[in-house]
This record gives C-alpha cells, sequence and structure tokens, in this order.
C-alpha cells in the first residue's frame, strides 16, 4: 500500500531529512522534503501529502506555530520529530493536533512502526467516516475506497493521488455541486490558487474514465461554478 502514499519531511537538519529520506524510499514511500515551515506549509497545500514528518526547531517559524496552522484546514497525521525533551513541549504539540512524537535520535524501525501506525488510524478515521458508503457504484464506474481501487467496466483505472482525491471527494458528495473553491480547498488547502491545475486534473479523470470525455455521464459540469458527480 505504501507505494502510492507521499510523505512530507520538514526537517532543516540535511543529514537527518537525507537520512529519512532514504529510509523511506527504500521502504517504498514517495518522499518530499522541506527545511523552512513556510515552505512546508506550500507544500503540504499543493501535494497533499498522506503524512508530514514535523520537526519543531525550524529556522523561520517555530514547528509548533506549523502544526497549528496545518490543522486549520488538514488533517493529514503529523508526526513531530524533533530533539527538544520537555514533556510540556511534546503535551503541546499532541494538544494541537499533532498524531504522534518522536524524539531524536531515533532508529529506522521505530520511526517506520510510528509512521504504519499513524497511517493505519488515519485510514480506520476515513473508513469509519466513509463506512455507508465504502464502495460506490454509478453505471460501469466502481471506487473501491477500502481498497483504493477504481475501476470502469471491470478494467482498473489508474489515477495520480491527487486524481483520486478529486475524483472521492466528487463521489462523496455525489449528486451536489462542488464549488471550485471547495474542491481547491479540500484538495489542496485554503492558501492554494490552482484553478488551472483542477481543470487539468479534471481533465485527465475524465479521458480516464468517460467513454466520451466531451459528453460525460459521470462528472458534470456546472459551468462558472464547479462540478457534480452523477446520482444515478
Amino acid at each position: 500500500m505504501s507505494h502510492n502514499q507521499l510523505v512530507l519531511v520538514i526537517e532543516d537538519e540535511t543529514g537527518i531529512s537525507r537520512f529519512i529520506q532514504a529510509v523511506l524510499e527504500a521502504s517504498g514511500y514517495k518522499v518530499i522534503s522541506s527545511s523552512t515551515g513556510k515552505e512546508g506549509l506550500s507544500i503540504a497545500a499543493s501535494h497533499a501529502p498522506d503524512i508530514v514528518l514535523l520537526d519543531l526547531g525550524l529556522p523561520d517559524v517555530d514547528g509548533l506555530d506549523v502544526l497549528k496552522s496545518l490543522r486549520v484546514w488538514s488533517s493529514v497525521p503529523v508526526i513531530v520529530v524533533s530533539a527538544r525533551l520537555h514533556e510540556r513541549e511534546k503535551v503541546e504539540a499532541l494538544d494541537l493536533g499533532a498524531d504522534d512524537y518522536m524524539t531524536k535520535p531515533f532508529g529506522t524501525s521505530e520511526l517506520l512502526a510510528r509512521i504504519r501506525t499513524a497511517l493505519r488510524h488515519s485510514e480506520q478515521n476515513i473508513q469509519a467516516m466513509e463506512k455507508p458508503t465504502a464502495l460506490f457504484e454509478l453505471g460501469e464506474l466502481r471506487l473501491d475506497l477500502a481498497k483504493r481501487i477504481v475501476t470502469v467496466d471491470g478494467a482498473e483505472v489508474h489515477l495520480t493521488p491527487i486524481e483520486y482525491k478529486i475524483l472521492i471527494l466528487l463521489a462523496k458528495h455525489a449528486g451536489k455541486v462542488l464549488t471550485h473553491d471547495f474542491i481547491i480547498r479540500e484538495i489542496w488547502g485554503p492558501y492554494a490558487n490552482e484553478n488551472q491545475t483542477l481543470r487539468v486534473n479534471m481533465s485527465n479523470i475524465r479521458r480516464k474514465i468517460e467513454q466520451n470525455p466531451a459528453e460525460p455521464r459521470y462528472i458534470m459540469t456546472e459551468v462558472g461554478v464547479g462540478y457534480r458527480m452523477a446520482e444515478e
């Protein structure tokens, strides 16, 4: 499952960042790194990672403030990775919405175990919220949320992580018009300006799932407003 999962590492110590990246990539994860808090928030908004590893001692913004900002608009799992040993800071990080806290130095096995646990809890929370619609079917289109598999007429459709998240968002709100701003905020975060990116992704999704993208039967365009997933 990890081959589809993107990890954002916000860490200013180059040696530690490279070590984490090497460990994660060797275990099948995709990794993107940032050395500052502001850049990390921007990457989180534009790349929609599956999990964030966050150092607290960043050069521009305190890691706790990064966490606070992230939690305003995202529930992505966050593991704080810090050299700070005070229990007060650990409690504050967890109270602000961190999913876990690791103290430097740490071992490879512990890091991977903590990531697996955080991702599993996140997946369980998503499944709990989506339990009534764990399987979405519309005509020949079938979305298996538990297995993260999309098929059309029995053939698997290969979507990018962003395309998959957009499709799932539309399916969760089938029959309802979702505005451009709502979709952008849900997928990329409130600080993103991704109108063109949304159009490109939507075009790619339609090309992959629609028999005739010019006359879609699954995802309808509400001109000037947004998009709607058909219900029947």
